[in-house]
């Protein structure tokens, strides 16, 4: 009965349509920040160094370079303050966190671009009709 009651709560806690994202991608998360009555909008541009946990206490966390110091910022998934998280970029990773790039600066940050993946088109060449000199498909 109370694990009924406890999947409820969890489940109407829970966003419908969480963003696709992966270790390694740039993000910009959209943190929805509530200042007295107003209430705006902050970007947080970073790479995605880890993710974890599962369901409602599913977090990740985000990294970036300010004025030469790294900030991390970890937010939850499912959190009513993070209104948005846009992929800028993917990034081709072998490791499930990316603690590695705390250690370095500059260019060595820089992750390989993954590659998109191209449905198969099976292009068949048009061939030309030697008489007419007109291509026939």
């Amino acid at each position: 009965m109370t694990m009924d009651l406890m999947k409820k709560a969890v489940a109407s806690s829970m966003k419908a349509k969480t963003p696709n994202f992966d270790v390694g991608d740039t993000v910009d998360v959209a943190v929805r920040i509530i200042e007295g009555e107003k209430e705006r909008i902050q970007v947080f541009n970073g790479i995605v160094i880890a993710r974890k946990g599962s369901g409602i206490r599913e977090t990740f966390t985000v990294r970036r370079i300010v004025a030469g110091e790294g900030v991390e910022r970890v937010f939850p998934l499912h959190s009513p303050h993070v209104s948005d998280v846009k992929v800028v970029r993917t990034a081709h990773t072998r490791r499930a966190k990316l603690y590695f790039l705390r250690q370095r600066t500059g260019k060595a940050t820089v992750l390989r671009e993954k590659k998109k993946k191209t449905g198969k088109t099976t292009k068949q060449p048009a061939t030309v009709d030697r008489k007419s000199e007109t291509a026939v498909k």
